[in-house]
């Protein structure tokens, strides 16, 4: 007889997104590395080629929930472990954290959340000898872990301590707390449609927000959703599309979008009429730029280059945009990594480079022509200390004022000065999905 050929066994069910989702946190956590650097382009996690759409799903939540946690889940783990989390395994670190995330946070079986974090260190040579113990630890979890959350609700754990005394020093404790509570929900999906808000909503099982964004909560690959391919909407917070809208009337006017890439205000102003230059000094981003234009079948001159040293036509523009580069932390709701690979010392790092842009817009700008700048921080810094400081280097600048009508009657989001300040707090919802905002400042400014 032949002899028979058997296939090895399978790798238990979810596994692997548990594995991937280990290493990522332990790149973001240990070796400081973001998660878009992680998730996409060539420096992409090699195992996710592997994963099916619904572990890849998974393997994403997991991560952000943890990120997202952090602060708490440490609380959490260090009262049910007598001697800390062991240091010198770090996958054990990692599937203590996974599991916890899992019994605490989401929808998984206490029993399948325990099982496959110990079959995660009994696979690392260096964690397997504390499978017993996360074990032990990951089945207290379930029992006593709900009332460890709670007895910390009111503490802003998740959130730095750093970050946390910063924006209670500059909003208020109140406001602060109310940021970080908003901080700790998974975001939902926000969409700039082209046109037909309401019909878009209804095809997406979503709804229209008070500024025009439709918002979803459906989860799988963006790609797939109806009018993607169509070009008929763009993934786009709805803060971040506030920006734009502070230009008023643009159409057959030269607009430079500044540090344009990946390109989802440049589709504003092309969509609105405008001539966009957009300059960015990565080649891979613009080439991302170019993509996204294309699917949305919208024109705009692309450059690649330092926006800094861009010589810029002679003429100048009529319109600027300045969406600059910053600590982001006004996105850690949607990039929860970003609280814990950012330092308070970035914050000065990054207004140097911020007021060499707009130093730099100004002499792009033509008389009578309009600067809107912005950024997705939530530090002064880098907002209105920023705009005051160029207000007081440039005499021939002039604040202009937004109204609450520009902005739909959202008066919450307009500062004493007249600019632009949304919160992760505002635009509450019963459903806690459904509501928040990334964290932008914009303000707008007027070449006499």
């Amino acid at each position: 007889m032949p002899s028979q050929r058997f296939a090895p066994p399978s790798e238990v069910p979810g596994l692997a997104a548990r594995r991937i989702a280990a290493d990522i946190v332990d790149g973001v956590l240990h070796k400081h590395r973001t998660l878009d650097d992680q998730l996409d382009g060539s420096g992409a996690h090699p195992g996710l080629k592997t994963l099916a759409d619904r572990d890849r799903a998974l393997m994403r939540r997991l991560v952000a929930t943890i990120l997202r946690r952090l602060g708490t889940l440490g609380h959490v783990l260090s009262r049910l472990l007598d001697k800390g989390i062991p240091s010198d395994a770090p996958r054990a670190q990692s599937a203590l954290l996974i599991g916890a995330a899992q019994i605490l946070w989401m929808d998984v079986p206490d029993h399948a959340a325990v099982d496959l974090s110990v079959r995660l260190v009994q696979s690392d040579r260096r964690a397997a000898r504390y499978a017993g113990l996360v074990n032990a630890v990951l089945r207290r979890c379930a029992r006593e872990g709900q009332a460890l959350v709670e007895e910390v609700a009111a503490q802003s754990l998740d959130l730095p301590p750093w970050l946390l005394a910063r924006w209670s020093a500059h909003y208020g404790e109140a406001t602060a707390r109310d940021m970080a509570l908003a901080l700790g929900h998974e975001p939902s999906l926000d969409l700039t449609v082209k046109s037909d808000a309401a019909q878009w909503a209804s095809r997406l099982h979503g709804e229209v927000l008070p500024t025009g964004s439709v918002r979803t909560v459906l989860h799988g690959a963006v790609t797939m959703l109806p009018g993607f391919a169509e070009g008929q909407w763009w993934v786009q917070d709805a803060a971040a599309a506030l920006p734009v809208r502070l230009f008023g009337d643009i159409a057959g006017k030269s607009i430079a979008d500044l540090c344009a890439a990946p390109g989802g205000k440049t589709a504003q102003l092309a969509q609105a009429g405008a001539h966009v230059t957009a300059i960015d000094r990565s080649p891979a981003r613009v080439a991302r730029l170019r993509e996204n234009l294309s699917r949305l079948s919208l024109q705009a001159e692309t450059v690649v280059a330092d926006a800094v040293e861009w010589a810029g036509p002679a003429d100048g523009f009529e319109g600027i945009l300045i969406d600059a580069p910053c600590t982001s932390t006004g996105t850690i709701r949607r990039h929860p990594d970003v609280a814990w690979l950012r330092q308070d010392s970035d914050v000065a790092a990054m207004t140097v480079l911020q007021q060499r842009l707009l130093r730099k817009s100004v002499s792009l700008l033509k008389p009578g022509g309009m600067l809107v700048y912005c950024t997705c921080s939530l530090e002064p810094e880098e907002g209105e200390q920023a705009v005051a400081a160029l207000l007081s280097a440039e005499p021939a600048l002039r604040r202009v004022p937004i109204e609450a009508s520009e902005v739909f009657g959202l008066s919450e989001i307009i500062t004493t000065d007249g600019d632009l300040r949304t919160l992760p707090s505002h635009l509450p919802h019963a459903d806690p999905k459904l509501g928040g905002l990334d964290g932008f400042f914009a303000a707008r400014l007027v070449k006499s």
